[in-house]
């Protein structure tokens, strides 16, 4: 610590470019200081910056990390208590460009694995980044001596040791999150698809502000007696609330009732939530996939025939391409890419669904006959999507009422409650039979899985060997290749997205070899995060504290996504869960 002391004082008031002369690790009375990377000037991104300090100094105890659910929540409460601390106890605006900033990588309302707090069994680790003070670019030794021997370790203290936290808040979001952890793996001896507890608060405040709405206005959720279960979490006690079962489940009601918003909540649900975020009990299969319309987006060799066949011009539709999809090829392709991934569960808002994908009624049908109609909608595939493969879906609607004839459940929104209609719809679609004629036949169709080519994946641009950059939470920027997101609604933290960039590169470099499929080289990718972490996905062996732990349908999603994608079909019959 002395040295980085006199290493400061000797650069004060020289070029910027002298800052390099830092990099290197510094024991404090506390933790080790680690400066990984300085940046070249004060307008550039932020250095990069570690602290690491003994367990035995931080005096956690051990059953907060006992297990990968406590380890994540604790690693995720310390990244949000390291921020907090910045926030109290830095005072930033030291100079030009980014002089003064000290950050560590934002959360929102999910429970993440993240890189940017790493709790181990004899240390924990914060990685963040700091603007080295300048004027203009004249370095400003006094500034950065304050914020490094003044300031960080008040932020360490007061956010990295146990006896310093409020222990009630740290202990209540380990718990919570291994409970919604235990009720996600108990759904399916249960049947369900999903369970929402009883009070849980669905609406947010704003499109941009994901915190709760307060109550009033917002309406706590209670469940319809008919569908209510209950699970014996291991530390909060008996949670009651609505399960979704497994099959079809419509979700009807008036405009403004909440449609939407329960379904929105079903989306995140595949993640655990904080304390106090209103849907921490609302709990979803971790294989749920929002599946919507995406026109303009790019298919590569994708078998879309379930859904559609016989185009004009005799196009092959087993293996469908194009670089500017239809509403409803692309949603077609969209739902084919997810079960080629192993989803489980399809959730399926009407709004942002392709009408004629959706339902094709008894006039339409009777003006043009299915001879001339490519398109098999989704309403004659969604019972054997369950019956042959298993996979439910959770379906809003508002103004087809031909869905009751293929409905498990029907559930409708009554100024945000829920109430099971199932019994009425059934009885209104004997009294008003729809009388238009089924279309696919009675099997769902074939699953092909992709595999695809080496020649996918070049991220250079220009002379840079590597160049991959991410643009907010929807763009990644593989090379040359921009990756656009927008419509993959469960990505959900800008370090998913950054996380995805590279990972696509590692799994590129590693298991994309003309032999695996999309499914399996992912798959491997992900085993090895889960053995290593998420650090090996950082190129050039740096150490980088902004990943947040995606899951595979959102890297597959990416992948699918880039314009240079290439594939061969796997071989004849053979199904992307490798089953014949």
């Amino acid at each position: 610590m002395e040295r980085l002391k006199e290493k400061l004082k000797q650069i004060d008031g020289r070029g910027y470019k002298a800052y390099k002369t830092i990099e290197g690790e510094y024991k404090f009375p506390d933790f080790t200081l680690l400066i990984d990377h300085v940046q070249g000037d004060p307008f550039a991104s932020p250095s990069r910056l570690r602290v690491r300090l003994s367990q035995q100094r931080a005096g956690f105890p051990a059953e907060l990390f006992e297990n990968e659910s406590r380890r994540t929540a604790l690693e995720d409460y310390l990244v949000r208590s390291f921020a907090d601390a910045i926030r109290r106890y830095v005072r930033g605006g030291r100079g030009t460009g980014r002089s003064g900033l000290v950050a560590i990588a934002p959360c929102g309302q999910e429970i993440l694995k993240r890189s940017a707090v790493v709790v181990g069994e004899d240390y924990i680790e914060a990685r963040f980044v700091v603007g080295l003070p300048a004027r203009g670019r004249t370095i400003l030794g006094t500034q950065a001596s304050e914020i490094l021997f003044q300031e960080l370790p008040v932020v360490v203290r007061r956010s990295l040791f146990y006896g310093n936290l409020d222990l009630h808040s740290c202990h209540r979001q380990v718990e919570l999150a291994e409970d919604q952890d235990f009720i996600r793996s108990s759904l399916k001896e249960k049947g369900l698809v999903a369970f929402l507890a009883n009070g849980s608060l669905l609406p947010r405040r704003s499109g941009i502000d994901d915190r709760p709405m307060p109550k009033p206005p917002a309406v706590p959720l209670l469940s319809p007696q008919s569908l209510e279960v209950s699970f014996l979490t291991p530390n909060s006690g008996t949670i009651k609330g609505m399960g979704i079962p497994q099959g079809v489940t419509l979700i009807v009601g008036g405009g403004y009732h909440g449609k939407s918003t329960l379904l929105r909540a079903l989306e995140r649900g595949v993640y655990n939530h904080i304390p106090g975020d209103g849907r921490e009990w609302v709990i979803t299969n971790p294989h749920a996939v929002k599946i919507r319309a995406e026109d303009g987006r790019s298919i590569e060799r994708v078998n879309i025939s379930p859904f559609i066949n016989n185009l004009p011009g005799g196009k092959d539709t087993t293996a469908f391409c194009t670089q500017d999809a239809s509403g409803s090829t692309s949603q077609a392709a969209n739902i084919m890419e997810a079960l080629e991934m192993g989803a489980e569960l399809l959730l399926v808002d009407e709004d942002t669904s392709a009408t004629n994908f959706m339902i094709r009624d008894q006039r339409m049908q009777q003006l043009v006959c299915k001879e001339k109609e490519p398109i098999t909608p989704f309403i004659d595939k969604i019972k054997s999507l369950h019956h042959n493969l298993g996979v439910s879906t959770v379906l809003v609607l508002g103004g087809s009422g031909d869905y009751f004839d293929v409905a498990d459940l029907v559930i409708m929104m009554d100024c945000y409650l829920p109430q099971d209609v199932t019994a009425e719809a059934g009885a209104i679609a004997r009294r008003y039979p729809s009388r238009r004629r089924p279309e696919g036949g009675p099997d769902f169709g074939e699953l092909t899985h992709r595999i695809p080519l080496p020649e996918s994946f070049n991220p250079r641009r220009g002379s840079r060997e590597v160049k991959i950059q991410t643009k907010g939470l929807h763009t990644i920027l593989f090379g040359t290749t921009s990756i656009d997101l927008s419509c993959v609604e469960q990505v959900v933290d800008p370090g998913q997205t950054r996380a995805v960039g590279d990972a696509v590169l590692y799994m590129a470099r590693r298991y994309v070899d003309s032999r695996r499929s999309l499914r399996q080289g992912i798959e491997e990718l992900l085993k090895d995060i889960g053995q290593k972490g998420l650090d090996i996905l950082a190129p050039f062996g740096t150490v980088l504290g902004d990943y947040s732990m995606p899951r595979k349908y959102e890297i597959a999603a990416a992948i699918n996504r880039m314009r240079t994608l290439k594939v061969r079909a796997g071989p004849q019959g053979e199904r992307s869960d490798g089953k014949v």
